[in-house]
């Protein structure tokens, strides 16, 4: 399930870019650290000094661990700013990172790139990835709309393998009937659609009540 909260981030614009300004580099870093973790060919003496490299910045990092995920504190202040979500978070290098762009009716989409990290089959993103990212667009679709929830189904239907690269996934709403929104999207390789998905999204008790 996909949680989409449609609280904005009420911290000052200042802090919130100097934030970015910090951490966005290391998830960069990260993110291509992860991807050479697959497909470095240096000898085993340069892995064992980039490991020797890499403990260090993992012992500066551990000296001080939040409480709570960045996605429970904004929760609990009132805030949208997803830092951590695995698809689009700035701070999570297991993000591509997909950066989507909405338009009020629910229509939405993005371009970004999976590299070797997100192999399934031979040169092909795993499928697993493609209902993640696929999952995220859809819910961005409902929330543009209006109609945030939780997802309560997803369906994905295959269309041909998504190769490794560059990609672009759409999101639409389909109807609305209720407390749910169906919505709809497609993966886009270099040779079309690879994959389809319709979600079926559930709008919180505590968004009924305010419009009830």
């Amino acid at each position: 399930m996909n949680w989409h909260l449609p609280e904005a981030d009420d911290t000052p614009a200042a802090v919130v870019a100097r934030e970015a300004a910090v951490w966005r580099p290391l998830a960069e870093a990260a993110r291509e650290l992860v991807d050479l973790c697959v497909m470095s060919e240096v000898d085993e003496d340069e892995v064992r000094a980039a490991h020797t490299d890499l403990e260090a910045a993992v012992a500066r990092l551990r000296k001080v661990r939040r409480a709570r995920t960045l996605g429970q504190e904004h929760l609990t202040a009132g805030r949208r700013r997803p830092w951590g979500n695995p698809v689009i978070g700035l701070r999570n290098p297991l993000a591509p990172p997909v950066e989507v762009t909405s338009e009020p009716g629910g229509r939405v989409e993005a371009a970004f790139r999976c590299g070797a990290a997100y192999e399934g089959p031979p040169g092909l993103v795993h499928g697993g990835i493609v209902s993640l990212i696929l999952d995220q667009l859809l819910g961005h679709s409902v929330g543009a709309a209006g109609r945030p929830g939780m997802t309560g189904t997803l369906t994905i239907v295959y269309r041909q393998g998504t190769p490794l690269g560059d990609l672009r996934a759409e999101a639409w709403i389909d109807r609305e009937d209720g407390v749910k929104t169906w919505a709809r999207a497609h993966m886009i390789g270099p040779d079309g659609v690879t994959a389809e998905a319709e979600g079926v999204f559930i709008l919180p008790r505590h968004i009924r009540e305010q419009i009830s």
